[in-house]
This record gives structure tokens, sequence and C-alpha cells, in this order.
């Protein structure tokens, strides 16, 4: 317990930036203070500091008529989340106020962070590792369900969105979490999902699919590392609480 706890100081002020209190993107752009928005903040801050749906202001640079950047960006964010390769750019332009130079810029900047820094080098050791790899996801107002193929040495080979659900809600079947992790020919896996509530309370349903997906896993030879319930300032691993606990053969 000791080391979640001073693991979880190291992280404090980069689990602050995800807070939503003040969200810009619920405010007109010209009431947003200088210093919140997303290039002033990057430039005082760093690129750390920012979310995911100020990264792609930044790089999107301006909005429409009508629509402002920053409500641009998280139209495209949410895009970009359901989508589990980088989205062609005639779709990616399909978004009104997006076109298709902007589309080609995001997608040429996505393919370029692949190139340079993946694939993943990450070690899932602790579940504090799960958590640093998706907790950008915390400030999502839906439920996302997560999955992280693993190699026999359980470095990180992927992480994908499976399901996207509603306000406080995710509708999971095991054979979408496996899909993809049997095509990465993975020796092992984790999942999350963040809890848009802030309670890291296990509700009844997750505790089935856990149950479902390690049944699955016990069949395909597959190692189930963990499961990670997690909000904008912590996370709870389901192996820990001793919810997911290995089969015997």
């Amino acid at each position: 317990m000791q080391k979640k706890i001073d693991s979880l100081k190291r992280y404090a002020s980069a689990r602050n930036i995800y807070s939503m209190k003040n969200n810009i993107y619920n405010q007109p752009f010209s009431m947003v203070q200088p210093e919140n928005r997303p290039r002033e903040k990057l430039r005082a801050r760093g690129p750390a500091a920012l979310s995911d749906a100020e990264l792609l202001a930044v790089i999107l640079n301006t909005g429409i008529k009508g629509k402002s950047v920053n409500e641009l960006a998280v139209d495209l964010l949410g895009l970009l989340d359901r989508s589990k390769d980088i989205p062609p750019v005639k779709e990616m332009s399909l978004l009104a106020g997006l076109g298709e130079s902007k589309a080609c810029a995001i997608a040429a900047m996505l393919e370029f962070g692949r190139r340079r820094y993946g694939p993943f080098s990450a070690r899932i050791k602790y579940p504090l590792d799960i958590y640093t790899l998706v907790r950008h996801y915390a400030d999502r107002k839906q439920e996302r369900f997560i999955s992280l193929s693993l190699n026999g040495a359980h470095e990180v080979l992927a992480v994908r969105i499976v399901t996207i659900g509603l306000v406080n809600k995710t509708i999971v079947h095991p054979r979408e979490v496996f899909a993809d992790i049997i095509q990465d020919r993975a020796a092992a896996f984790c999942v999350a999902h963040n809890h848009p509530s802030g309670q890291l309370n296990c509700s009844a349903e997750d505790q089935e699919i856990t149950e479902r997906l390690q049944s699955a896993a016990h069949i395909l030879g597959l190692q189930f590392l963990d499961h990670i319930i997690f909000s904008e300032t912590s996370w709870s691993s389901l192996r820990e609480t001793g919810i997911l606990i290995d089969r015997e053969s």
C-alpha cells in the first residue's frame, strides 16, 4: 500500500492536468484566461501538461466560423478514440471545420509519432505501469474499455480502445477484446477502463467481464495480468483486490 501511495505522489502533478474544473471546452475561447489556452500552457509548462484535446488544438491552430479550434479538437479526438488505427484522410476531412489540409497534417503527425516512438518499449511490472499508459483517457465523459497487448516479457505491443460506452457503462464482449490481442500474437494482456464518476469501486458488470475474460484467456493460453479501473486521480487493480485470480491449469 505504501508503495502505491508513494508512486501516486510522483504522478500527482501529472494527474492534476486532467482535472475537468474550469474546462476550456465549456467556455468561449475569448473567455479563457490566456495562461489556460493550449499554446500558452505548452509554452509555459511543456506538452506533458496538456490533455489530448489540448494537444490537438495546438496542432489544428484555428477553427472555423461558428466552431472554435477547441470544439474541433474535441470532435477529432472522438473520431480518433473510435478508430483502432490512423483514420483515412478522407474520413477525417469529413469533420466539419477540419478539411483535407488539416486532415493530412494530423495523419502525418500520427504516423510520425508511431514511427519515431513506437512500438511501445514500456514493460508492465506493476498496476501503476498500466495506469501510466492509459491515464490520459481519464477525462473522457464516457467509459473507454482499453486493452494492452503484451509479449512474453510483458513489454507493451499495442494499446487500443476496444469499446466506448455510455456515460457510466460500457458493454464489452470477449471476442472484441481478444480479436486484436490474438492478431498481435501476444502472450499476455491486461485491460483497463475509466469511471467518469470518479468512483473506483468494482461493479457487478466489471466483475462479470473480468471473470469472462479470465475464462477465455485460460482457453486461449494467454496470461491475464490485470484489470485496472481508473479515474482522473487514482486507480484500482482488480488483481490486488482479489477479484482477478489465476485459474488452475
